[in-house]
C-alpha cells in the first residue's frame, strides 16, 4: 500500500536523502518548497516518490529495489496522479531517481509507456570559481532591482504578470518566497524583463532560475541579473545551484561562463499522461 504524507511527516523521509544530489527534493521534504510525498511506509519510509510543488517532475527517492513499492506506485501513478495531473491540466510526467541506482527500476515501472529519455545537468558555484570578470555590461535602458518587499510596492511588481508567475510557479506565494529566497529582476520602463532569483532552497544551496521575455533576449541580460544574484548568494553565504537540459546550450554557457562547476549528471524520464 503506498501512503501519502502529511506535510509535518515529511521529515520522516530525510534518511532517504542522498548528499551532493537533487537540492529540489531535499527543500521539499525540509519544508522550504511546496511538495507532495508518496510512500510505502509513513512512519519508517524505505521508498518514496516526491511530486515537485511547481507540478514540474516527479523524483524517486530511497530503495530502488523495494518491489512491493515498485509495484504499488505504478498503480497509483496510472489510477490516482493520472487523473489528478489531468485535473490540473497537467501533460506530461517528468521523473527521475534521486539516487543512481533507480534508472532500471525506473524503467521497469514505466514499461507500459511510451516513454522517452533526456540528460540533466547540475552545476555549483563556488566563490574560488566565480568569473567576476564575465559579468556583462547591459544597456542603460535597463535597471537591475533587487526584489524587495519596498521595491513590490515602488514598482507594482505584484501587479505584473511576468513577475507573479514566475515566482509562485517555485513557492506558494510571494510571501513564502521572501521568508527563504532571493532574487533580483531587470526593468524596462518599469516593466520586469528579466529575472533571476532561489527557485528552491535547501541549507544554505539556493536553485538558480532565470527567465527572460522573449522580445528582451539576445542582450545579456540574462548574464547580468545572474551575476547580480550569485554575487548576492556570496555575500549572505549561499551556495548557488543549477540544473538544465543537456541540450540547452545557452543554459550551460550561462552557468559556465560564470564559473559553475558540473557535479553530477541524470537522466529524466517522460511520457504523455
Amino acid at each position: 500500500m503506498i501512503y501519502e504524507l502529511q506535510k509535518d511527516q515529511f521529515m520522516n523521509c530525510k534518511h532517504l536523502l542522498q548528499k551532493e544530489r537533487h537540492i529540489e527534493v531535499q527543500a521539499i521534504i525540509e519544508g522550504n518548497n511546496s511538495g507532495r510525498i508518496f510512500v510505502d511506509n509513513a512512519s519508517e519510509p524505505r521508498s518514496g516518490l516526491v511530486w515537485l510543488g511547481n507540478l514540474d517532475g516527479f523524483v524517486f527517492i530511497g530503495e530502488a529495489n523495494n518491489k512491493m513499492f515498485n509495484l504499488e506506485i505504478k498503480k497509483v501513478l496510472r489510477e490516482q496522479i493520472a487523473q489528478e495531473a489531468a485535473c490540473l491540466d497537467l501533460k506530461w510526467f517528468e521523473g527521475f531517481g534521486h539516487q543512481v541506482g533507480w534508472d532500471r527500476t525506473i524503467r521497469e515501472i514505466l514499461c507500459e509507456q511510451s516513454y522517452e529519455e533526456s540528460n540533466q545537468k547540475v552545476y555549483k558555484l563556488y566563490e574560488s570559481a566565480y568569473k567576476t570578470y564575465n559579468e556583462p555590461i547591459i544597456d542603460e535602458v535597463y535597471t537591475v532591482l533587487k526584489v524587495t518587499k519596498e521595491n513590490l510596492v515602488t514598482y507594482s511588481l505584484l501587479k505584473q504578470s511576468f513577475f507573479v508567475s514566475q515566482i509562485t510557479s517555485f513557492w506558494n506565494s510571494v510571501e513564502s518566497f521572501f521568508e527563504k529566497g532571493i532574487g533580483y529582476v531587470i526593468l524596462h520602463e518599469d516593466q520586469v524583463v528579466s529575472l533571476c532569483f532561489s527557485g528552491f532552497v535547501s541549507g544554505n544551496m539556493h536553485a538558480v532560475n532565470i527567465e527572460t521575455i522573449l522580445e528582451h533576449r539576445g542582450k545579456n541580460l540574462a548574464k547580468k541579473v545572474a551575476h547580480i544574484f550569485v554575487q548576492e548568494c556570496f555575500k549572505q553565504g549561499y551556495v548557488p545551484y543549477w540544473d538544465c537540459m543537456e541540450v540547452n546550450k545557452p543554459s550551460i554557457a550561462v552557468a559556465e561562463g560564470l564559473g559553475f562547476t558540473n557535479i553530477f549528471d541524470y537522466i529524466v524520464y517522460e511520457y504523455q499522461f
